[in-house]
């Protein structure tokens, strides 16, 4: 129901805007305006109420009101400033669209809940030491050391052999952090080292490339790699390991066909090279090699990394009231790191006195895995203890692969482009959208990358469990349409507000075939092949066009960009664009370029035209 507020509170100003020029106005098209404006703030603070109660506890009718709302609002949300013998036809469809919906909203009920907003918000620094570069780990340390001294233990034989651990456990307990800690305290010792992600849809090509960039990136960046098959990637990599001593690091392997793939390209050299695997399945685990079962916190433990989170020193004498709850809370939390930082950064910003009441409405449950389930409950009710502002902002970052690092600016300008930033007295729109960025890490939905600047966040990344439930809150909303490589185009079908495609071939018969793009607001191509045209001319509505990391064996020119009349924001981050069309001066409403690490080495005359531009990222 996000969308739906969004979508109707960025109508409002346009109507709010044209009654300031009512002096152009015919004067029945004024009265028009006027009962319009009256009409949609009242479903707006209806649709706020919605917004607040979890989809699947809504009644049926109340979401097809909700969705019938969101319709009318983005239908029209795109047309800033029709000519003016359009305007009266423009209201009086609204008019006609509202009072079918309005018709039917006295029929249904919600409950109000309250939302919180705070004017300023910055990072909270207690949530920043939780994240700084060579900080040890609440409650790692053992699992380290013993992870290490299996590494590094053994005969003369043992030590010269290949040797490969995988570290097993569930989601949220820690694995690619423990991963990391002990990748970085061991990889000074090697000759070769990588730290490569694999994901839920695994791309072995993506995963060579990565593994192949990472040991020698001065080679790698400007070779030929996009059009390199399995095995002569596999062959290059052999080759490029040879008889050097090298430490990977496999995260997050989901089944044994990819690792056996995956497999083939390290060989045992007799140089006493390392491979960590993490997963959370155990058969993959077995296959891999020995097997590391990563435990949950012990209640000690637990209790260190929640007060941690509460108190900058660490101490829990500053809640001795709530002792005997936080036991309970954290009973509950079964030892799960991220199920113990999610809650810790809820009640951190909750008065004490409201503690039980959070800790009732949770409402734990025993499921076949009680610590799963729960942790899936906080991470909801912590989604849903967000004000809508942010919840709409959250749901937007299902647009990015698993494990992506998404930067800030670039964010914030998107949030813009699409009109998620509500306009503040006194602050510049993106310094609202820095406060709503800074707001979901207090909250821990999103994660600080690093490095950390001077105590600004210049990227962040999701956790796989949020991004889990926020990507099925999208499709549950229509919010978000993904495409990987793994999904079928044909759950494509019907309208499609916001495409994120990521490792697929864009080609004649891609994912665009037998898509609807007229109400196509949002389109973002992540690691994909662009073997054909993209067909701008039919993105009529596109606000935000993002193509990242895309290859090509030639250099890819755009086509009909000026037709994109609607759009903010245009990002080709890096990708091998070598130059920009004249008629991109034609994009009047375009607030955002980004050409970092492009191939673009000058912008053409007509950038001069572009009157709203506010930030080129180069």
């Amino acid at each position: 129901m996000d969308l739906a507020t969004g979508a109707l509170g960025s109508l409002l100003p346009k109507l709010a805007k044209l009654l300031k020029e009512e002096y152009k106005l015919q004067k029945g098209i004024k009265k028009d305006v006027k009962c319009l404006e009256g009409e949609l703030r009242s479903m707006h603070a209806a649709l706020s109420k919605v917004a607040d109660v979890p989809r699947d506890q809504l009644n049926e009718l109340v979401k097809i009101w909700a969705d019938d709302v969101r319709d009318v609002g983005l239908a029209h949300q795109g047309q800033d400033s029709p000519s003016r013998h359009r305007i009266a036809g423009e209201i009086k469809d609204i008019k006609v669209r509202v009072k079918e919906v309005a018709d039917r909203r006295d029929r249904y009920r919600v409950d109000s809940v309250a939302a919180n907003i705070t004017s300023t918000t910055s990072v909270d620094p207690r949530l920043l030491a939780l994240y700084k570069e060579n900080q040890e780990i609440v409650g790692a340390e053992e699992a380290r050391d013993e992870l290490i001294k299996r590494l590094t233990d053994g005969g003369v034989m043992s030590k010269h052999q290949l040797k490969i651990l995988s570290i097993f456990g569930f989601g949220g307990l820690g694995k690619t952090t423990l991963a990391k800690e002990v990748y970085d305290m061991l990889q000074a010792q090697y000759d070769c080292k990588a730290f490569v992600v694999v994901g839920r849809n695994p791309d072995p090509k993506k995963v060579f490339k990565d593994i192949l960039l990472e040991l020698n990136k001065q080679k790698y960046t400007d070779f030929n790699l996009p059009n390199l098959d399995e095995r002569q990637l596999i062959n290059e990599l052999r080759e490029q390991l040879g008889n050097k001593r090298y430490f990977i690091v496999i995260d997050d392997v989901w089944d044994t066909k990819t690792w056996g793939i995956i497999r083939c390209s390290f060989m045992d050299n007799g140089c006493g090279s390392r491979i960590i695997t993490t997963t959370r399945t155990f058969e993959v685990a077995t296959k891999a090699g020995g097997v590391y079962r990563i435990k949950p916190l012990s209640p000690e433990k637990s209790e260190e990394l929640f007060y941690s989170r509460l108190s900058s020193d660490k101490s829990k004498h500053h809640y001795d009231q709530q002792v005997e709850l936080s036991k309970k809370i954290l009973h509950k939390c079964g030892g799960v790191p991220l199920a113990i930082i999610t809650i810790a950064s809820l009640l951190a910003s909750k008065p004490r006195d409201d503690w039980f009441k959070v800790y009732n409405s949770i409402s734990f449950g025993s499921g076949q895995n009680e610590d799963v389930e729960n942790m899936r409950k906080i991470l909801l009710y912590s989604y849903y203890d967000m004000p809508s502002y942010l919840r709409t902002c959250l749901l937007h970052l299902s647009i990015y692969p698993q494990d992506h690092r998404i930067y800030r600016v670039e964010l914030i300008w998107k949030w813009i482009a699409e009109g998620f930033i509500h306009q503040e007295p006194d602050m510049r729109a993106f310094e609202v959208g820095e406060r709503y960025f800074n707001e979901l890490i207090n909250r821990s939905m999103i994660r600080p990358f690093h490095p950390i600047h001077h105590g600004t966040v210049l990227a962040c990344s999701v956790h796989d469990m949020v991004l889990d439930m926020i990507c099925s809150l999208s499709k549950q909303e229509n919010f978000v349409s993904i495409v990987g490589s793994n999904e079928q185009c044909s759950s494509l079908q019907g309208k499609v507000r916001r495409l994120a495609i990521q490792n697929v071939v864009m080609d004649k018969h891609g994912p665009l075939t037998n898509t609807h793009t007229q109400q196509l607001r949002s389109f973002n191509a992540t690691f994909c092949l662009i073997g054909a045209l993209l067909p701008l001319e039919n993105f009529q509505a596109l606000r935000v066009l993002d193509l990242f990391g895309y290859a090509e064996g030639h250099s890819y020119h755009f086509e009909h960009l000026g037709k994109l009349l609607q759009l903010r924001y245009l990002g080709l981050r890096n990708t091998p664009i070598t130059e920009l069309p004249e008629e991109i001066g034609d994009l009047k409403f375009l607030q955002t370029l980004n050409i970092r690490q492009t191939k673009i080495k000058e912008l053409p005359r007509s950038v001069v035209q572009l009157r709203q531009l506010k930030c080129i990222c180069m």
